[in-house]
């Protein structure tokens, strides 16, 4: 297992814990739920500026390379969008929204992490 992977794991559950505690306490975005999106997309440009000079050195991702780049791309995205949709509704569903993307970019850096080792999809 690759340390980005088990870092952004701990990045995406402490965010994922803050977000639920969001949802059940506040009824507007809660700063913590906002920052811990934040801190899940800045690992995230931490992880493709690593990825990149990884590959940039020789080290080869062994499943399609337009398909890692792809899924990364995707969830650089998906923080902002995010962070915009808390800033535009201040309800509780902001949190949920919120909340979702810690859950989603864990998924994406899993399959990242199977693409770059080469791992089946299955």
């Amino acid at each position: 297992m690759d340390p980005f992977f088990i870092v952004g794991t701990a990045v995406c559950a402490l965010s994922l814990v803050l977000c639920i505690a969001a949802v059940a306490t506040k009824t507007y975005p809660g700063d913590a739920a906002i920052v811990s999106v934040a801190v899940v997309e800045l690992f995230l440009i931490v992880f493709g500026v690593a990825a990149g000079i990884r590959q940039g050195g020789g080290e080869a991702i062994r499943g399609a390379v337009w398909e890692f780049w792809g899924y990364f791309a995707t969830a650089l995205i998906i923080p902002i969008v995010a962070f915009w949709w808390a800033i535009a509704d201040r309800t509780r569903w902001s949190n949920v929204v919120l909340g979702a993307v810690p859950l989603t970019i864990f998924v994406m850096l899993f399959r990242m992490e199977q693409i770059w080792n080469g791992a089946p999809f299955s």
